[in-house]
């Protein structure tokens, strides 16, 4: 084995990367406080095709002096929009018939591992803040909510490795259906 160059790696320009269909799926940012946490999950949405991302309420927003060696770039291929509250962004979604996915621990969640992807339904998956994690009012409004399965000694993910879990693991299911 070798390791491969970048050349290699078969990547999407940022031209084709904008004209590429994207993934079923959006990300809203819930009041997330930390600008690494931001501009990571603005990296990780870039690996994945990522419809958009919705940046919400005290969520920090580009352009921003911080960002450009974190995202390494992709503030400018991945698609993003501001509000000022997430029940705004939440209440856009379902007009654009999304399906809400709160990404929390609560009763009734649904563990990763058992949610089903249905191919031609579009979800917005919603990642709270680091400390109060998604606010309830949106728990409310969501038609899933999914919960990473834990087994160690913390309760919690960081929401960037947060976001690369749930969309690896919703992107695997997708392409398994499609005999990828």
């Amino acid at each position: 084995m070798r390791k491969l160059q970048n050349s290699e790696l078969g990547r999407l320009t940022p031209e084709q990367y904008l004209e590429n269909e994207k993934s079923p799926f959006i990300i809203v940012l819930d009041n997330i406080r930390s600008l690494s946490n931001v501009w990571s999950v603005f990296r990780t949405a870039g690996a994945f095709l990522t419809g958009s991302i919705y940046l919400c309420g005290i969520t920090a927003r580009p352009p921003h002096r911080d960002i450009q060696n974190t995202d390494l770039g992709a503030t400018e291929t991945v698609v993003w929009k501001y509000f000022k509250e997430t029940m705004e962004a939440v209440s856009e979604l379902k007009k654009l018939n999304y399906k809400i996915a709160g990404i929390e621990q609560a009763s009734g969640s649904i563990p990763l591992g058992d949610f089903k992807v249905e191919r031609g339904t579009r979800y917005a998956l919603v990642f709270g803040n680091e400390v109060s994690g998604v606010d309830q009012k949106v728990i409310d409004e969501c038609d899933y909510v999914i919960e990473i399965p834990q087994f160690g000694t913390k309760h919690s993910f960081n929401i960037s490795v947060s976001t690369g879990i749930v969309l690896w693991e919703l992107s695997r299911k997708l392409n398994r259906q499609d005999g990828l």
